[in-house]
């Protein structure tokens, strides 16, 4: 059994903070320390009373006078376009169109699909993130080459490979039966092995015929308890060419409540368009709509309402993801905040407090997995970030006249990224400082 005893000041939320003054809702210890065992969080409090538990010989790892949280959660982001982001475009079609579908269609081979897989890997790891949820490609080698990298670096990932069977080029098509075929393949290649979870994953209604959409819903009744991703209400282009697909429909939002696929474990990337039937049906499955706020405001797309949403009287849950490649940073720290400048535009305000707890715990509970990631209770998974808020000169100059948690918070989530995460650990093993 190996333990380690991280000394630093400690930060874990409890839930989400309703103002600056809720300290009810978090935990912070000045001197803090947290005790790793076999890769989970044995014990927490202040360091001396820790340091007291674990007894003589056990490893001190002091990163004062940083901060530790649990490690950042993304709930939505594409593995196959790290090569796409940043890419000029007018609108989300057009930008599929002519990047993202020709880019995908390299993911064919496993030795591409294995080589961004690391670099994928190694970017969430620079900035933090230990938890994932991402979209493969149509390929079931890409789904492969994402696990098996997942797997070495014993990280707690959720994944899916695409599907999709039209509005697309040929090589980045599958059918209705082949993607249902592969999807349980890899399931049972994958689901379950090291800390993987595989996602059901129907692209979106624009690229899945309704026999496709059929084979997904076939795929939750036959794994309920898997997780289901798609997208949903980003842009009025999308909104009208679904429509037209799906007349059928009352809305856009009803093609996925007709095939059985909203559910508390359906993560609905973007939804910036609903409309009050919409959040309703969202609200009533417990479905969760995931906020990207740098890809929204990259493609045009919108302005997320979450205070609107999260506030009404029958509420939808909400998730914070970078969209990797329409978002346009790995960080979570510049997602939230452009997501605190998307709330600015509409009135609304988000903490700093809340910030962090969106990208911590607030993720966790949107995924159902609270018990294991999310936190820095006892049983939970070791997975950490180290932060440092005077990681460039122009924080360091600031932090001069920083007096509080939530202004120290809210300069590392305003000027801070990769530079800022002094460490970032997995099952409680250091795994940035390794990186090239």
């Amino acid at each position: 059994m190996t333990s380690t005893l991280l000394r630093a000041r400690l930060l874990s939320f409890r839930a989400l903070p309703e103002g600056l003054d809720d300290h009810a809702s978090y935990l912070y210890l000045e001197d803090g320390g947290l005790l790793i065992r076999d890769g989970v969080i044995a014990d927490i409090g202040p360091f001396p009373d820790v340091k007291a538990r674990a007894g003589d010989g056990v490893s001190v790892i002091d990163h004062r006078p940083h901060l530790i949280l649990p490690g950042f959660i993304d709930t939505h982001l594409h593995f196959p376009q790290m090569q796409v982001v940043g890419s000029y475009a007018a609108n989300l079609l057009e930008w599929l169109n002519t990047y993202t579908f020709v880019e995908e269609q390299k993911f064919v081979d496993p030795a591409h699909s294995a080589r961004i897989a690391v670099r994928f890997f190694d970017e969430l790891v620079r900035h933090g993130t230990t938890t994932a949820v991402a979209y493969c490609s149509v390929h079931k080698a890409s789904a492969d080459a994402f696990f098996a990298e997942s797997l070495r670096r014993n990280m707690r990932m959720i994944a899916g490979k695409v599907m999709m069977d039209r509005n697309a080029p040929e090589g980045l098509r599958d059918t209705p039966q082949s993607g249902y075929d592969e999807t349980k393949q890899v399931i049972a290649d994958w689901h379950g092995k090291g800390r993987n979870h595989v996602a059901i994953t129907p692209r979106f209604a624009i690229t899945s015929t309704p026999e496709q959409m059929e084979m997904a819903q076939a795929l939750a009744r036959d794994y309920p308890d898997l997780h289901i991703q798609t997208h949903l209400s980003e842009n009025h282009g999308e909104i009208a060419f679904t429509r037209e697909l799906y007349p059928q429909a009352k809305d856009y939002t009803d093609v996925y409540a007709h095939y059985g696929l909203l559910g508390p474990k359906s993560l609905f990337g973007h939804c910036i368009h609903l409309s009050d039937r919409e959040a309703d049906a969202m609200s009533e499955t417990g479905s969760v709509a995931v906020f990207c706020p740098t890809s929204n405001l990259f493609l045009g797309s919108g302005l997320f309402g979450l205070k609107r949403l999260s506030q009404r009287e029958k509420a939808v849950r909400i998730a914070v993801a970078t969209d990797i490649g329409g978002g346009t940073s790995y960080s979570m720290l510049r997602t939230l905040d452009e997501g605190y400048k998307v709330l600015q535009l509409q009135g609304e305000r988000m903490t700093p407090l809340e910030s962090f707890y969106r990208m911590t715990l607030g993720n966790a509970e949107a995924l159902g997995l609270a018990d294991r990631i999310g936190t820095l209770e006892i049983g939970s998974d070791a997975d950490l970030v180290v932060l440092d808020a005077r990681s460039t000169p122009a924080m360091a100059l600031k932090m001069e006249v920083v007096t509080t948690l939530a202004e120290e918070l809210f300069l590392m989530q305003t000027m801070g990224d990769d530079r800022t995460i002094t460490e970032t650990y997995v099952a409680g093993r250091p795994a940035k400082s390794g990186l090239i």
